[in-house]
């Protein structure tokens, strides 16, 4: 599956969620560390789902870049 992630810089570090995964949040001090946490974030999440027998959202948002002039 693929989840659309958002990183957000915050004060002293950087935090991600996954829209389609209420409660899947990491925070790292890099944008690099808080893309790879965010990975083990989902694996985590998808997984105890399935353990506890709910099922797994799927990938449902979408991510788009808007220009505008300021």
């Amino acid at each position: 599956m693929r989840y659309a992630i958002v990183i957000e810089k915050a004060n002293g570090n950087y935090s991600a969620y996954v829209p389609d995964l209420p409660g899947c949040v990491a925070t790292g001090d890099t944008e690099a560390q808080v893309e790879s946490l965010i990975r083990e974030a989902i694996e985590f999440h998808v997984s105890g789902l399935r353990e506890d027998g709910l099922p797994v959202p799927s990938p449902s948002s979408k991510v788009e870049y808007v220009d505008v002039a300021v």
